[in-house]
C-alpha cells in the first residue's frame, strides 16, 4: 500500500494509479427529498434529526424563465422553516440543527446540464446546532483578496458578468460553483484544503477516468481527504509546484487569477467542489458557506454587507433589493441605507424600486451595526428594453489590487473592462475629491485579449472608506455603472 502524507493527514492508496480513499467525514449530512418525503438523518455529532420537505416554490423572471428565487418549506424535528436555496444564503438553525438548501429541481429544467447530480425535488444539508460548517484547520479562503472586492457569481445565480444575460438565450447557466472577480494577474489563488494534485493544465494522473476532472490549460484539480475534488479555473499562471501527484497544503500558492479558458473575458477565479451525492452521481458541493466561514476565521471582519445576487428586468419593471443577508460580528444590524444611481436615498433591509431606462445599475448598500461599524456592498440591476430585446445594454467589470491592507499614499492599481460596447470610454471617480480619470478598454471584442483591461493607478492621500465609481455609456446613451469599496488605512510608518 502506498501512503500520501500531507501535514498530519494521511491518504491511503491501493496503487499509484488509484484515487486515495476518503479518510475524513464532512460535518454536513446530505439528503435529497421529494415533496412530502421525510428522512431521519444522522448528524456528525452522533445525534439524529428528522427532516421533511413540505413544499417548493420557484420564482422565475419574465425575460428568460430563469429561477431567481427558490423557497423550500421544511420541518426539522417537527419545527417549520422556510429556506431560500443558495444565492448567497447561509445555513439557519431549526429544531436543534442547522440546515440549508443548495439546489432545487427547477435549475435542471432549462439549464441543459445537471451539475448537481440531483434526481429529486431538493437537496438539504444538516449540521448539529452550533457546529462549524467545516472542521477548523481543514478549509481556507482560496484567494488572497478582500471579500467581494469585485464582481461575483455564486451558486444558482444565472451567469451574467461576462457581458450580461441575453433574453434570446433560453438555456440558463445556473452557476454551480463560485466566481470571485479580481485584478488579472495580481490576485494570488491559494489552496482551500490539503490535498493531492490530480490534474494541472492538460496533465492528469492515470486512474482518474471516473473522477469529475476535465483537464484544461488554465485549470488545477486537487483531491482532499473528504473525497472532494477542488477546481481552480481561469488561472493566467499556474505555480510550477502544481504537478500531478504533488501534495499541497492549505494556503499554498496555486497560481494567479486570470481570464483564461471559458471565462467570457472577465477576470476571476472559478472555484468549485465536486463529490458523490445521495443519487450516487458526481455533483457540486455548494461551498459559499464554507468560503464565508473560512474568510471570517482568517480575516475577522467586523461586518459583511451583502446586496447580491444581481437582478435582470425589463424597463418599467420593479426590482426588490435585499440586504438581509448582511452580517455583523457584534450581532444586530441597526441600519440599512441605500444610495441609488440617481442620488436618491432609501432605508430598510429591503427596498423595491422601478427602473424605466435600460442600463446596468449599481446601487449602494451601507449597513451599520450597534457598535457603529459599517460595511458596503452593491446591488447590480441589469435593465433591458422589451421593445428591442436584442439591443443589449453595456456592463462593466472593475477590480483593484492590492485589496487587502491598502495604505494611504501607496499606489493602488485599478483595472476595468466594458462589455457589449466599444463606444466611448470609462470614467473613474475615486471618491476622494480628486479629478475623474478617463481610460478606454477594448470592449471585449476578443474575450482573451491580453490587453483587454484598461489600467490606471491611484493613491489615496488619507485613510478612510472610499466608494469608487466607474462608468461607460454606449452609442444609445445606455450607461453601465459599477462601484468598488476600499478601506484605506494610515500610511505605513
Amino acid at each position: 500500500m502506498m501512503l500520501l502524507c500531507i501535514g498530519m493527514l494521511t491518504f491511503p492508496q491501493l496503487s499509484p494509479a488509484a484515487p486515495p480513499q476518503p479518510t475524513r467525514e464532512p460535518l454536513d449530512s446530505v439528503v435529497d427529498l421529494n415533496i412530502g418525503e421525510s428522512q431521519q438523518v444522522m448528524l456528525s455529532d452522533g445525534s439524529t434529526a428528522r427532516v421533511k420537505l413540505l413544499g417548493l416554490e420557484e420564482k422565475r423572471d419574465s425575460l428568460r424563465d430563469a429561477v431567481r428565487v427558490a423557497r423550500v418549506k421544511v420541518t426539522v424535528n417537527g419545527k417549520p422553516a422556510t429556506l431560500i436555496s443558495a444565492n448567497y444564503n447561509l445555513p439557519i438553525t431549526v429544531g436543534g440543527a442547522q440546515i440549508d438548501c443548495p439546489i432545487t429541481k427547477g435549475c435542471n429544467s432549462n439549464s441543459g446540464d445537471d451539475s448537481w447530480g440531483l434526481e429529486k425535488d431538493a437537496r438539504l444539508r444538516l449540521w448539529p446546532a452550533g457546529s462549524p460548517w467545516t472542521q477548523p484547520g481543514t478549509f481556507g479562503y482560496p484567494l488572497k483578496a478582500r471579500w467581494f472586492a469585485s464582481g461575483t457569481q455564486m451558486a444558482n445565480e444565472p451567469c451574467f458578468v461576462d457581458g450580461g444575460e441575453k433574453p434570446s438565450n433560453k438555456k440558463i447557466y445556473y452557476h454551480d460553483g463560485l466566481d470571485f472577480g479580481g485584478c488579472e494577474g495580481m490576485a494570488e489563488v491559494v489552496a482551500a484544503a490539503h490535498g493531492l494534485v490530480v490534474s494541472s493544465a492538460k496533465e492528469t494522473l492515470p486512474g482518474y477516468e471516473d473522477a469529475p476532472v476535465r483537464p484544461r490549460a488554465d485549470v488545477v484539480y486537487v483531491l482532499d481527504d473528504r473525497g472532494w475534488y477542488y477546481r481552480y479555473s481561469h488561472l493566467c499562471e499556474i505555480d510550477p509546484a502544481m504537478r500531478p501527484g504533488a501534495t499541497v497544503k492549505i494556503g499554498q500558492r496555486i497560481g494567479l487569477l486570470g481570464k483564461e479558458g471559458a471565462s467570457g473575458g472577465w477576470a476571476h477565479l472559478h472555484f468549485s467542489i465536486k463529490a458523490r451525492q445521495p443519487s450516487g452521481k458526481w455533483g457540486t458541493v455548494e461551498s459559499y458557506a464554507f468560503v464565508w466561514e473560512a474568510y471570517v476565521r482568517q480575516y475577522t471582519p467586523k461586518m459583511i454587507a451583502v446586496a447580491r445576487p444581481h437582478h435582470l428586468i425589463w424597463a418599467g419593471e420593479e426590482a426588490t433589493l435585499d440586504g438581509t443577508k448582511s452580517w455583523s460580528a457584534a450581532g444586530e444590524i441597526l441600519r440599512y441605507d441605500w444610495t441609488f444611481t440617481d442620488s436618491s436615498l432609501a432605508t430598510g433591509p429591503t427596498v423595491t424600486r422601478r427602473y424605466n431606462r435600460p442600463g446596468t445599475y449599481s446601487e449602494i448598500l451601507k449597513v451599520t451595526d450597534a457598535k457603529g461599524d459599517v460595511a458596503y456592498d452593491f446591488a447590480v440591476v441589469q435593465v433591458l428594453d422589451k421593445a428591442n430585446p436584442n439591443l443589449l445594454t453595456p456592463s462593466i467589470q472593475a477590480a483593484y489590487a492590492p485589496s487587502l491592507d491598502v495604505k494611504a499614499g501607496k499606489p493602488v492599481t485599478f483595472k476595468v473592462r466594458s462589455f457589449r460596447t466599444t463606444h466611448g470610454e470609462e470614467t473613474w471617480n475615486f471618491g476622494d475629491g480628486t479629478a475623474p480619470v478617463t481610460v478606454k478598454s477594448d470592449g471585449c471584442v476578443k474575450a482573451l485579449a491580453k490587453d483587454g483591461f484598461a489600467v490606471t493607478v491611484h493613491c489615496f492621500a488619507k485613510p478612510g472608506d472610499y466608494i469608487v465609481r466607474v462608468e461607460r455609456t454606449n452609442e444609445r446613451g445606455e450607461k453601465a455603472i459599477t462601484h468598488l469599496w476600499l478601506t484605506v488605512g494610515p500610511a505605513a510608518k
